[in-house]
């Protein structure tokens, strides 16, 4: 099946690794042949729109803009209070305080007015879903406006869900992605099922085209996927090293050390599953016994917070480096030609 809807000259697209991923590191992309991505799911609607329109400045070529699709965190007091309990030894290792409350810091595309009206109004050329799908009504919205529209999958279920709603075309995450996983109900668990053995499921058991996503770094692994009959790979901690990504030094340090062998899928710092590369926050806060993490975005705050406090302090080891199962294949370069590098790999191992 094709990504020709895309319009892409490669079959390349670059993450939108929301707080990673910017308009500049995107345009590079897409103007280099590649699908260029960012996110707007941590920012107000208006920062949104300015994003939507710097990218949309620096590039000709098709780009992406990605939202997240969960369910709003309940608040819950006592649970709160108790993982701020948790997290009080840590902050006052820096020499702060914990906060004594904490509140969901991201909106969802489930019922954001403003992310709705600002896409409508600036109409990228291409949506993504990740964690979950819209309201029908808003999909349908997005459609009528032209816009081409993509959604994460992690399982055959939510591939199907996807297609039914209309998704154009369907990523499929693989438990070696970095980052947030794509999971629609993570209360109900998560199946964990690789890159490889999703996308062959999703391919043959689908009628759209399917995109491979998790643990993909250079040609070679573009090759596999396009084998197994995805229609494009997708990349983010590969592009984490591009000058143009938002990554700070400490995250690039990390992220070109041995450190980047390990990596680990953890709930404690956003309240959401994520991998990353393993640190004190997911070792020590995450060990057996602690107290029930808060919803996704209420949990991230304090998680921010903590971050924050250390690296005021010089020290990284509590930050979210999030990377995928391949992170020790990253290499620094601009993107450019990281695309043009990453083409050539896929043309020779297709030889």
């Amino acid at each position: 099946m094709s990504c020709a809807v895309l319009g892409i000259d490669l079959p390349i697209i670059q993450a939108p690794m929301a707080g990673t991923a910017t308009p500049a590191l995107a345009a590079a992309v897409s103007n280099a042949g590649g699908l260029g991505s960012i996110s707007i799911a941590a920012v107000q609607a208006e920062a949104g729109r300015q994003m939507i329109r710097e990218t949309r400045a620096a590039t000709r070529k098709p780009f992406n803009i990605n939202v997240f699709c969960h369910r709003l965190s309940v608040a819950d007091s006592d649970r709160q209070q108790a993982w701020l309990a948790h997290l009080q030894p840590y902050f006052a290792e820096f020499g702060a305080a914990a906060p004594e409350a904490i509140r969901d810091i991201y909106c969802s595309f489930q019922e954001d007015e403003g992310q709705l009206q600002v896409l409508l109004e600036e109409r990228p050329p291409i949506v993504s879903f990740h964690l979950g799908l819209p309201p029908q009504e808003r999909i349908d919205a997005l459609k009528q406006a032209g816009i081409t529209l993509l959604a994460s999958a992690t399982t055959l279920q939510e591939g199907v869900l996807a297609q039914e709603a209309g998704i154009d075309i369907v990523v499929a995450q693989g438990i070696e992605a970095g980052g947030h996983r794509g999971v629609f109900e993570p209360q109900r668990g998560d199946q964990g099922i690789g890159t490889l053995a999703l996308v062959r499921v999703l391919v043959k058991h689908l009628s759209c085209p399917v995109i491979a996503a998790g643990g993909i770094m250079d040609g070679a692994g573009i090759a596999a996927v396009m084998n197994l009959g995805a229609c494009a790979a997708q990349l983010g901690t590969a592009f984490i090293l591009c000058p143009e990504s938002a990554a700070n030094q400490a995250y690039r340090r990390m992220l070109g050390s041995q450190r980047a062998q390990v990596t680990q899928v953890t709930s404690v710092i956003s309240g959401r599953p994520a991998r990353g590369i393993v640190n004190r926050f997911m070792v020590e806060v995450g060990a057996p016994g602690h107290p029930e993490v808060p919803g996704f975005g209420i949990a991230y705050d304090a998680g921010k917070q903590l971050i924050a406090a250390a690296g005021k302090a010089g020290n990284a080891e509590f930050a979210a480096h999030w990377a995928g199962q391949g992170a020790a294949l990253a290499r620094a370069m601009p993107a450019a030609e990281l695309v043009g590098v990453l083409h050539r790999e896929y043309l020779a191992a297709r030889a």
